[in-house]
């Protein structure tokens, strides 16, 4: 494994035993490098949280591995997760929240209060410090666990539909400020999203997946640079890009309707 990738996934299938087993992924092969912006598109239900889950230690392969060369200082996590229902803590201020990642880590109270502000600064909710959850928008509360992750150090950031519940004017904003988060900081992003031209405008590659079992049908790599506007979804290439992902899913799409 090339120490230039964050990731290397090999063979890894994955099935729930229950009443009837479940087989979510099947042989999937990836490499991930160190401080690349991945996203993950396929049909519901195709693995995708799964594959994330996996590489963010929540869930064990049932075979295959995944190799990391993650590193984070003490006890922070190598990667940090961001959900699509916000998973902020409801009793918690807008500072604690996005302390709360440090804190577990153990590092004192100063530090940590100093890189919430900060982080709550990044994210445009300053003066917002002591309110809570409930006060707060959807896509404020989103951008309360933006801050979270990003305020851990964890070198990676596993991303699952993190704007999918937001208005379309709010996460056309949200895609705006964590394009620009990533480009400052550069961490390994993995961001699961059902939205092709969300893919197309975030990421530096796309993997395809299947339909369930999951498996790796395509992986394209975005030929926009950085830095990445909005202005891009305009053109005719983007417009074309959207389309081919769009036939490569067109099928798996359809394939897992039938077994909805």
């Amino acid at each position: 494994m090339s120490r230039q990738e964050a990731f290397a996934v090999r063979g890894v299938s994955k099935v729930f035993i229950g009443r009837t087993p479940v087989h979510a992924l099947d042989g999937i092969d990836l490499d991930l490098p160190t401080g690349s912006f991945t996203c993950v598109v396929g049909p519901s239900g195709c693995g995708k949280s799964t594959l994330l889950r996996i590489l963010g230690e929540l869930e064990t392969p049932t075979t295959g591995t995944v190799t990391s060369n993650l590193t984070a200082a003490g006890r922070v996590p190598a990667s940090a997760f961001v959900f699509q229902e916000h998973g902020v803590f409801g009793w918690a201020t807008v500072l604690d929240n996005v302390a709360f990642g440090e804190q577990m880590a153990g590092v004192s109270r100063r530090d940590r209060t100093e890189h919430a502000r900060y982080w709550i600064g990044e994210v445009g909710l300053t003066g917002f410090e002591s309110a809570y959850p409930h006060q707060l928008s959807g896509g404020m509360r989103q951008r309360i666990a933006i801050a979270r992750a990003f305020a851990t150090g964890s070198p990676c950031l596993l991303m699952d539909e993190p704007l999918g519940a937001l208005d379309a004017q709010t996460r056309i904003l949200m895609q705006e400020q964590l394009l620009g988060l990533w480009e400052r900081e550069r961490k390994t992003v993995v961001l699961v999203t059902h939205a092709i031209e969300e893919a197309l405008l975030l990421g530096d590659r796309i993997v395809i997946m299947s339909a369930r079992p999951g498996r790796v049908k395509d992986v394209i790599d975005v030929p926009f640079g950085r830095p990445r506007r909005l202005e891009i979804e305009a053109t005719a290439e983007f417009a074309q890009l959207k389309q081919d992902i769009w036939e490569s899913l067109r099928d798996e799409v359809q394939d897992s309707l039938r077994y909805a």
